[in-house]
């Protein structure tokens, strides 16, 4: 079965780059440049993991991520992280925000592919 993978991501080079590397690598991927309608997104494509970029325009990932956790229909879906600002973030502020793995742009493609596999299997 193919699962499918929400990507929040509001630089298009960074988007563009996540949504071509899993989809290659036979994921599905639905794309949201900001993340304010990412409760619709994942009830509408039965998400199974979250891609949050952690900067966003409007509200952090941090937020949207703690938003997303404290629905209790969706609290088990896996949100990994990816920031430039890695080294500013705490694990706790992490851990609070819900997330459940941090990745550190620029990313590792091989890294973030194994990262991705072990949420999924």
């Amino acid at each position: 079965m193919v699962k499918t993978i929400v990507i929040v991501e509001d630089n298009a080079l960074n988007m563009k780059l996540f949504d071509e590397v899993l989809r290659a690598y036979g994921y599905c991927t639905v794309l949201s440049p900001d993340g304010e309608d990412i409760v619709e997104i994942v009830h509408d494509h039965s998400a199974d993991l979250i891609v949050m970029d952690v900067q966003l325009p409007n509200r952090s990932g941090l937020e949207l991520s703690k938003m997303l956790k404290s629905d209790a229909r969706l609290k088990h879906l896996p949100v990994l992280a990816v920031t430039a600002f890695a080294a500013q973030l705490n694990e706790r502020q992490l851990e609070e925000a819900g997330c459940d793995h941090c990745i550190s742009k620029p990313i590792s493609i091989p890294e973030f592919l194994s990262i991705v596999a072990s949420y999924l299997s």
